[in-house]
């Protein structure tokens, strides 16, 4: 009985640690608009303090996916993990957060051929600059807006 205990405990902390690490990620938490298009990204938070997602846009009044998303504390490192039809095999791709990049959550993967990195730069409560960037940080931007 002691060591189910110990076991259980064990969980819990693991669980809140692993949650703790993606605490400042969190206001990633809900349904974000792209501006002017019918564009969408929405997150939900899991129990063990992951934060999973999927992209999309509506077509004709239907929904559909062209991306499912993580956030996960991988190795200790918070890292974005991207899986979209029809590429890369298939495979999914991770980013590790940057913690260097002041102001922005910036996930990086150097080794991927676009993208290299996914920036996340909160404007305000309501408001997010999404940059998504590969050689020579050159690539596109756009807001997100909280529904």
């Amino acid at each position: 009985m002691k060591t189910l205990a110990k076991t259980c405990l064990i969980l819990m902390l693991v669980s809140f640690i692993k949650a703790d690490g993606l605490r400042e990620l969190y206001f990633l938490e809900g349904t974000w608009k792209t501006e002017n298009k019918e564009v969408y990204e929405t997150w939900k938070l899991l129990p063990d303090g992951t934060l999973e997602g999927q992209g999309y846009k509506v077509k004709e009044g239907a929904k559909v996916v062209t991306e499912r998303l993580r956030i996960r504390i991988i190795n200790g490192i918070a890292t974005y993990e991207a899986t979209v039809p029809d590429q890369n095999n298939n495979q999914t791709i991770a980013f590790k957060l940057n913690k260097a990049a002041a102001g922005v959550f910036s996930f990086e993967n150097p080794a991927h051929d676009f993208p290299k990195k996914i920036q996340y730069m909160p404007i305000d409560g309501r408001t997010i600059q999404v940059r998504v960037l590969g050689d020579g940080d050159k690539g596109f931007g756009y807001k997100i807006l909280k529904q």
